[in-house]
């Protein structure tokens, strides 16, 4: 199969990826952090070395600021549930993904104020909009680092900038871009960096995370069991134990770890220069073909390797069905968990097709996709 759903899910993982979840589970499957045998104690450290290769990937300077969750969901919700009280101000866009929207018409319910900013017909956002939405309750702008939809880079470093420029949070949702695109979250300043595991990190599902800078107060969601302060009926205040209460997906924090060097070593800049290669010949070669229509930027120094069609007035899940089951090249059709995006580009009743290119694919992969792209678009 021609595997183009990587912004689901990247798949396949690097073979060290593989190697680390069975050894983690065959060498030292114990409890990290509730005792001091050598087993717990290489399991603690399988964690901690993962804690470390993310703050250099994302240039943190503590890494126990990065609290380990199952998904990118989880961060979100930690946070934005950790930070907002009734009466406090929230500011989003129309090309979210319902892990930010969600929680965000939950808080409004309780009192939150939320505003959420129109982007363009292709995704993109115009930073005064922001800048005019911007209240003296205003406490986080929350935004994508790149649309799950159209592959649209956000201007995420002046955002940051106007954020702090009026002392309001800045929390970015980095599951299109983390692995690929370079985060820098002092440089950009970000304050909270929320991240899947499972995309391109490279690493098992069941694993993400969420980056909460020094000095921010946020209320945990949970209580319980953390290894520490094990004497006290009250949840530990320090970092990370204050998030992670209960046992943690140990194989897959050691096989992120494995997928974040992977990209290292690799080199980020490389991986990126590969998919994008792919995604330009991609979009070129579509825009030649009869009745597709392509959406977002079209271009890939605006947009992550993300690239969503229909095929005139076809149902996208029919033509997402005919691409599987006769093609064998997997893709994701639909509403892809981000209504409001599907409304701002125009396809929310059609949905899309959206092709998702990882850094496993080959030129030979996407010829095949445009190929078959190509002889469905010749039916109809």
């Amino acid at each position: 199969m021609i595997y183009l759903d990587n912004a689901a899910t990247s798949f396949p993982k690097p073979e060290q990826v593989y190697q680390a979840v069975t050894e983690a589970m065959r060498d030292y499957g114990a409890n990290p952090g509730r005792s001091g045998h050598k087993l717990a104690l290489q399991a603690g450290r399988a964690i901690y070395e993962t804690r470390e290769l993310l703050g250099k990937l994302f240039n943190i300077d503590n890494p126990m600021n990065i609290i380990f969750t199952h998904n990118a969901t989880d961060g979100i919700n930690l946070a934005v549930k950790g930070l907002l009280k009734p009466g406090d101000h929230v500011i989003t866009t129309s090309m979210e993904h319902n892990s930010v929207l969600r929680p965000l018409k939950v808080l409004e319910k309780i009192g939150v104020a939320l505003t959420i900013v129109q982007c363009d017909e292709t995704g993109n956002i115009n930073i005064k909009d922001i800048e005019e939405s911007i209240t003296d309750n205003t406490r986080l702008i929350v935004t994508t680092h790149a649309s799950n939809v159209t592959g649209t880079i956000f201007p995420i470093r002046d955002i940051g900038r106007l954020a702090a420029q009026n002392d309001i949070i800045y929390m970015v949702d980095a599951a299109q871009t983390a692995g690929v695109y370079d985060i820098d979250v002092k440089e950009m300043g970000i304050d909270i960096l929320a991240f899947p595991g499972h995309k391109s990190l490279l690493g098992p599902q069941g694993t993400g995370g969420v980056y909460i800078r020094e000095g921010l107060e946020v209320t945990q969601m949970k209580e319980g069991g953390t290894g520490s302060k094990s004497d006290s009926l009250i949840q530990p205040d320090i970092l990370p134990d204050k998030f992670e209460s209960g046992t943690p997906n140990m194989p897959g924090i050691a096989g992120l770890g494995a997928g974040i060097r992977y990209i290292l070593e690799t080199g980020i800049e490389n991986i990126r220069k590969h998919e994008n290669e792919l995604t330009k010949y991609f979009i070129d070669e579509l825009k030649k073909i009869e009745h597709v229509k392509i959406y977002g930027p079209c271009d890939v120094k605006k947009q992550a390797p993300v690239i969503s069609i229909n095929i005139g007035e076809e149902d996208s899940s029919e033509v997402s069905y005919i691409l599987d089951q006769v093609f064998d090249i997997a893709v994701r059709p639909g509403l892809h968990c981000a209504p409001l995006a599907h409304k701002t580009v125009g396809n929310f009743e059609q949905g899309c097709i959206r092709f998702s290119i990882g850094p496993f694919n080959t030129k030979s992969d996407i010829e095949k996709a445009i190929e078959a792209v190509r002889k469905i678009s010749q039916e109809i």
